[in-house]
């Protein structure tokens, strides 16, 4: 029974099945037709003997292995690779189907390949999940055929493996290896002019690209082309160290509207992985705060080994709510908890005016003790349908609609400046690198 269950039979025998009725009916009427039939009818049993015979005469002919990483990062490309080596003494054409996790909703992840005898060869191919949990990975299956092409023979390969889906770490890696090169610039990180004198003097090293070219030391330079050939050195400064900044992320309701895939939830989860370890190589002291319509995951500011691991893992679990977030009592907490001035970055989102002017009175509060800086989004929908053009009465009245919501959205930060509270409007595939740019801005500026 195994073995029927692992032979297919390719369209093209069909056809000659098909044609072979034609013909043995055709026999009734031109009876020299019978003849013909019946060599193609013994002919075509022939082929497929010949065909099953190659196909299923070796043992353990082909072999499959997936791998992956063991843990895939949400919204990126993740790779993953299947390993393929032909056994057989003849060239093998392959369909490969991989069991993909039904978080992919994807039944037609199909590979073709062609392996020579004793051929290996590699698929490679990525994967971009779009929310966090447990993904399970299932069997690889291989339907190989001969170069008969009549029948195919399914081998299975059990590969199930379990792969938790964290946070875009592969973003914060680049945004790390960018940050070690000072090259933060070419991801969108902007320059800030430094204001002020709370940095101290580090150390003097070679010139890298970008350096400010007034901070060149040029005894150093003369030295060092005396000696070690031609070079700039420059002095390097350093911030001031040991701030605390902390990500406030609302869970709310508001925050499960998707874009490109991602929930609001998503892209500040990224962000904040991204935004708190560069403050840990910055040396400040990085900490998080969920909240829905009471106070979720708490994890205090801290430098300390292991506090981004401590943030992975609190931001994996996080899930959005449906009741009305509760401002107030995130007010309280920190009230109760933070005694230390800390930047405040709270990811959350308004719609209109009058959503924002409820929660103005707690924003106010956290204000007077902190640099609060509320992030919230701009619906990049909303900007295309103002970007288009409306041909018709019904597309006007969408238009009109979309230019009052957006207009809302601006008032927005103009209603926070006015009580000094700092504002970032961004469209959610930009959050990252514009938080970053916030961030460095309050350090430039010595706001924290």
């Amino acid at each position: 029974m195994s073995f029927l269950r692992s032979i297919y039979f390719k369209p093209r025998v069909f056809y000659a099945l098909t044609a072979l009725i034609f013909l043995f009916l055709l026999g009734f009427v031109l009876p020299w037709v019978f003849p013909v039939a019946r060599v193609v009818f013994f002919g075509l049993i022939v082929f497929l003997l010949l065909d099953g015979i190659l196909l299923y005469a070796p043992k353990n002919a082909l072999f499959a292995r997936r791998e992956l990483p063991d843990r895939l990062s949400n919204g990126d490309d993740n790779p993953v690779q299947i390993f393929l080596e032909n056994r057989y003494t003849l060239p093998i054409r392959l369909t490969i189907l991989d069991e993909l996790p039904v978080q992919f909703q994807k039944r037609d992840a199909a590979f073709n390949a062609t392996l020579q005898p004793g051929e290996r060869q590699t698929l490679r191919y990525d994967l971009r999940p779009t929310r966090r949990g447990e993904y399970q990975f299932g069997t690889i299956n291989l339907f190989a055929e001969s170069p008969l092409g009549l029948i195919q023979r399914r081998y299975r390969f059990s590969q199930d493996k379990t792969v938790a889906v964290y946070p875009s770490y592969l973003q914060m890696r680049q945004y790390e290896l960018m940050a070690h090169a000072n090259r933060l610039n070419e991801l969108g990180v902007k320059r800030v002019r430094r204001i002020g004198t709370s940095r101290e003097f580090e150390q003097i090293r070679p010139y890298s690209q970008g350096d400010d070219v007034r901070t060149i030391n040029w005894r150093a330079t003369a030295r060092r082309s005396d000696a070690a050939g031609p070079g700039l050195m420059v002095n390097a400064f350093q911030d001031e160290k040991s701030q605390a900044i902390y990500c406030l992320i609302d869970k709310g309701r508001v925050m499960k509207m998707p874009f490109g895939g991602l929930s609001l939830l998503d892209y500040a989860i990224n962000a904040t992985l991204v935004l708190s370890n560069i403050a840990l190589l910055k040396q400040d002291k990085a900490g998080v705060v969920t909240f829905a319509e009471t106070i979720g995951q708490w994890l205090p500011a801290d430098r300390r080994s292991g506090q981004l691991q401590r943030i992975l893992n609190l931001l994996y679990r996080q899930k959005t709510r449906y009741p009305d977030t509760d401002y107030e009592a995130l007010y309280l907490h920190l009230k109760t908890h933070l005694r230390q001035r800390s930047l405040l970055l709270l990811f959350t989102n308004f719609e209109t005016v009058t959503g924002l002017r409820r929660q103005l009175t707690h924003f106010r509060r956290l204000a007077k003790d902190h640099l609060l800086i509320v992030v919230f989004f701009e619906n990049t929908e909303l900007r295309a349908l103002l970007d288009g053009p409306a041909p018709t009465t019904e597309a006007i009245y969408l238009k009109t609609i979309a230019e009052k919501y957006f207009y809302e959205k601006q008032q927005m930060v103009r209603e926070l400046a006015q009580y000094g509270i700092q504002a970032l409007l961004t469209p959610p595939e930009k959050l990252t690198v514009n938080a970053l740019n916030k961030y460095l801005e309050m350090k430039a500026r010595g706001l924290i």
